[in-house]
């Protein structure tokens, strides 16, 4: 786990070194918890975005999207739930002075007993080698059985705190804390006060006037901007069940237990996409939207072992399915998507708190009702921070020589082709413009002249740019150039006029959405 952990703490300082990732206000020493993205960063970002929205709205007739604004009337966030339950349990270590969030803790402690079991596992690998047989071994062997029977003896006592009568128990989360020995990891100790509940939402005044004004607030979520809309978009669009809305943007939480570099903050964004259908086929939707996120996930080659689903202990009370899309992390398998069947409860909300009649009429059943929703939930800097993850490795080169590289989908990466003159003089530099005046219609290219050659090329290798081009003194007599692959490093001549046709797929969004046909 140290070792994912070093690894972890690279890539933080290569997203700061190679211009993905600022700490927010870096020259007044930051703001805890808030990000900003860098020339890199910012591209990648938008990549990711763009294969989200093209994947919602370009691919599905039914899907249109919308941006809604990020302040809204405060009675929608009555009617959401969120005034009154939009709270993290928290609990304060005394010594450290350190706030956590109980649930999370007890998580903590669920998978160090996974680790227990994958740590005896892989010993009885190393020592029956092809006889192996895991299965066998996790059903038989001792440790692996003992420490199976705490983790779920545990996960049955949090799954009851989580779900208790009326809400979260507060006193059982602090119990379970102190019977699992959960140590605070900066002091060390188990002097823990009691668990409280904490509101996440920000708050603001409207108004010119400090006695007019009135509190609102910054949203937490982006999905009640579609919910309040529906209307809108149903009768403007003409649209007929099922039917889905799309939306990027900003929301804000008042993490006080925010970490994992960008993995939560106070301010992120999010791809949210609420699918309305007839009560009664939401459940088959649901599995239908799994399907889909999971396959739109997985069409960037990372890997099936990389994912998995986790189907949620607690549901939330409108909720009669829900589920997470969890990528493995440096630490650990950590939710980056959300799968929700949110049955009839936010239109039925906003209709009973807005007074406005929220229903759809149903032309073949000539009746009316309050459409069901599926929701699909992605965090753009969580999604962000998977991709560069998993892109990121330390190469050993033959001859002993190492370098850093981004394996980034190339459709993502910011740069597709760095354009190089093999030398300052000579018309090269001349060339090499003109190359990357006729293609920088088509892709994102720079044009690169200082250091040397393999310099250029690590410093490529490291921001994820697929495709490299030098042009030399014969490119002058031939009109070809050598054309440099990220991954294989393996270099080829290539015609100038054949570049377009022989990058451009490669690195375009469209090349990874005709993999999910």
């Amino acid at each position: 786990m140290a070792a994912q952990e070093d690894v972890f703490k690279k890539i933080i300082s290569h997203c700061k070194e190679y211009g993905f990732v600022f700490p927010s206000s870096d020259i007044y020493d930051g703001l805890g918890a808030v990000y900003d993205y860098g020339q890199n960063g910012v591209e990648l970002k938008n990549n990711i975005k763009q294969y989200w929205w093209q994947y919602m709205v370009l691919l599905h007739e039914n899907i249109v999207g919308i941006d809604s604004a990020i302040f809204m009337h405060p009675t929608i966030w009555k009617a959401s739930g969120h005034v009154d339950a939009f709270n993290d349990p928290l609990i304060d270590n005394r010594d450290s002075k350190k706030r956590y969030r109980a649930d999370v803790l007890i998580e903590d402690q669920m998978a160090k007993y996974d680790e227990k079991i994958d740590k005896e596992v892989a010993k009885g690998r190393k020592r029956f080698g092809d006889s192996f047989d895991e299965e066998q071994f996790r059903a038989t062997n001792p440790r692996c059985l003992e420490n199976a029977q705490k983790r779920d003896a545990l996960h049955q006592r949090f799954q009851d705190a989580m779900n208790a009568e009326g809400s979260i128990d507060l006193e059982e989360l602090k119990q379970i804390i102190l019977d699992e020995e959960i140590v605070c990891p900066i002091s060390g100790t188990r002097n823990w006060t009691d668990v409280r509940q904490f509101n996440l939402m920000f708050k603001t005044e409207i108004g010119a006037a400090a006695e007019g004004a009135s509190t609102i607030y910054l949203r937490p979520e982006t999905a009640q901007g579609i919910f309040v809309n529906y209307l809108n978009v149903q009768k403007t669009g003409r649209m007929k069940l099922p039917f889905g809305i799309a939306q990027i943007g900003k929301a804000f939480r008042n993490e006080i237990v925010a970490r994992q570099f960008i993995f939560r903050m106070r301010e992120f964004e999010q791809m949210e996409m609420q699918f309305f259908v007839k009560p009664g086929t939401e459940l088959d939707w649901f599995q239908t939207w799994k399907e889909r996120r999971m396959a739109w996930h997985q069409a960037l080659g990372f890997g099936s072992e990389n994912y998995r689903f986790h189907d949620h202990d607690k549901l939330a009370h409108y909720a009669n399915a829900a589920t997470d899309v969890e990528f493995h992390m440096p630490f650990g398998f950590k939710e980056v998507e959300g799968i929700h069947s949110r049955t009839n409860f936010d239109l039925s909300q906003h209709a009973k708190f807005s007074g406005k009649k929220i229903e759809y009429f149903d032309p073949e059943t000539n009746e009316h009702y309050t459409p069901y929703v599926i929701e699909t939930s992605i965090g753009v800097d969580r999604m962000f921070l998977s991709v560069i993850c998993h892109a990121y490795e330390e190469q050993q080169l033959e001859g002993g020589d190492t370098r850093t590289v981004l394996h980034l989908p190339a459709a993502l990466a910011p740069i597709k082709l760095a354009v190089f003159p093999l030398t300052k003089k000579d018309g090269l530099p001349e060339k090499a413009r003109e190359i990357v005046d006729e293609l920088k219609f088509h892709f994102n290219c720079i044009y690169e002249e200082k250091d040397q050659i393999g310099k250029r090329y690590r410093r490529q290798d490291a921001i994820g740019t697929p495709y490299c081009v030098t042009v030399d003194h014969d490119t002058l007599q031939d009109g070809c150039v050598t054309l440099r692959d990220r991954d294989t490093m393996q270099q080829q001549r290539v015609k100038i006029e054949d570049l377009r046709s022989l990058i451009e797929d490669k690195v375009s969004i469209p090349s990874l959405l005709k993999g999910l046909k």
